[in-house]
C-alpha cells in the first residue's frame, strides 16, 4: 500500500493513503542501518500491522524528488507565501527574505496577498508593478469574502506546498478556506495524530484533495540568508538578467561600479525600485557578513 508521510512524531510516522486514511507506522529497521530517515513528504511503501487500530510498518522510500533542509521535508513542488494587503501593510523587505530563501532552496514561488477586500485598487496596481519581473505567481485574494480560493486552489491542484508568511496576514484563514471540504477528513487525521503528550510543533501535511497537500512552515520562521555568496544574490532577482549584459563589467555587483545597465533601467523606472533597495541591504548584509568571518579565521589562524 502506498502513501504519504504527512507527519512525523517521536518514532512514529503518519502516513496519508489516499482513500484509505491515516496510519501510524514504525520504519523497518533496515533504514536505521543504512542511515536513512524518513522525512515529512516521504512517499513510501507500507505493509499494515493491525487493520482495527490503523497501524502498519514503511517498508519502502521512494526516491525523493526534492528535499528542503530547514525544515527538512520532502518532495515539496512549490511555495505559497502568503501577505496582507493591508492592516498590516506588506513588509516587502520580509517577502523578498522569504523569496530568496524558497528559491535558494529550488521551490518556484506563488506570493498570495489576502485582504483584497479592505484595499484599493492602487494598491494591487503598486504590487504588481514590484513583483511584475520577480518571475512568481500573483494572486489577490480574500479569506473573508472567500475570494480568490478557487484561484488558489488551481495553484496547488496534484502539488504538494509549503506555506509561509508573518503572523496577521490571515493565513490560517486561508488553509481554513483550503480545507473546508475535507474537514471531516482532516479532522479526523487531526485527532489520531494529536493522540499522546508530544504537543511540539512540527512540519505537517494537510491533505486538500488526494494528491493535493500544504504544508505549513515552522522552520521558515528563521530568515537569515544561509548558505548564499554576495556575489550570488543577483541571480535570485530575474528582473535584472536582461540588463546585465549591458554593465561595463562582467562581475558588476549593480551597486557602485560605472555604467551598470542594472542602474540605468532602475533610472528608467523598467526595475522596481523596492526590489533594488531590498537587493542592496541584503548584499551589505551578506558582505559584513564575508567580513566577519574573515575576520574570525585570520584571528585563529
Amino acid at each position: 500500500m502506498k502513501g504519504k508521510i504527512i507527519k512525523g512524531i517521536a518514532g512514529f510516522y503518519y502516513v496519508d493513503v489516499p482513500a484509505e486514511g491515516v496510519y501510524a507506522c514504525k520504519a523497518k529497521g533496515i533504514f536505521r542501518k543504512e542511515n536513512i530517515k524518513p522525512l515529512v513528504g516521504d512517499d513510501v511503501e507500507m505493509e499494515i500491522t493491525d487493520v482495527k487500530d490503523c497501524e502498519g510498518n514503511i517498508m519502502k522510500i521512494f526516491p525523493r524528488k526534492s528535499m528542503l533542509i530547514r525544515p527538512a521535508v520532502a518532495n515539496i513542488d512549490q511555495a505559497l507565501l502568503i501577505f496582507a494587503m493591508a492592516k498590516p501593510e506588506p513588509n516587502y523587505h520580509l517577502l523578498d527574505r522569504f523569496l530568496i530563501m524558497m528559491q535558494r532552496q529550488g521551490l518556484d514561488c506563488v506570493i498570495c496577498f489576502n485582504k483584497s477586500d479592505i484595499a484599493d485598487e492602487s494598491q494591487q496596481e503598486r504590487i504588481r508593478e514590484i513583483y511584475a519581473g520577480s518571475g512568481c505567481r500573483l494572486l489577490f485574494v480574500s479569506a473573508l469574502k472567500k475570494e480568490g480560493i478557487d484561484a488558489i486552489r488551481e495553484v496547488l491542484a496534484s502539488k504538494t506546498t509549503a506555506v509561509a508568511g508573518p503572523s496577521g496576514v490571515g493565513k490560517s484563514s486561508i488553509v481554513n478556506c483550503l480545507q473546508q471540504e475535507t474537514q471531516m477528513e482532516t479532522g479526523e487525521i487531526s485527532e489520531k495524530i494529536a493522540r499522546g503528550r508530544h504537543t511540539t510543533r512540527h512540519s505537517e501535511l494537510i491533505a486538500v484533495s488526494d494528491d493535493t497537500y500544504i504544508m505549513d512552515t515552522p522552520g521558515f520562521s528563521s530568515l537569515s540568508l544561509f548558505d548564499i555568496g554576495k556575489e550570488e544574490l543577483k541571480s535570485f532577482y530575474p528582473e535584472f538578467a536582461p540588463y546585465e549584459g549591458k554593465c561595463r563589467f562582467l562581475t558588476c555587483t549593480h551597486m557602485h561600479e560605472p555604467d551598470c545597465g542594472v542602474k540605468d533601467a532602475l533610472e528608467e523606472k523598467h526595475i522596481s525600485k523596492v526590489r533594488y533597495d531590498n537587493y542592496v541591504m541584503f548584499y551589505e548584509e551578506l558582505r559584513s557578513k564575508e567580513t566577519l568571518k574573515k575576520s574570525e579565521n585570520r584571528r585563529y589562524q
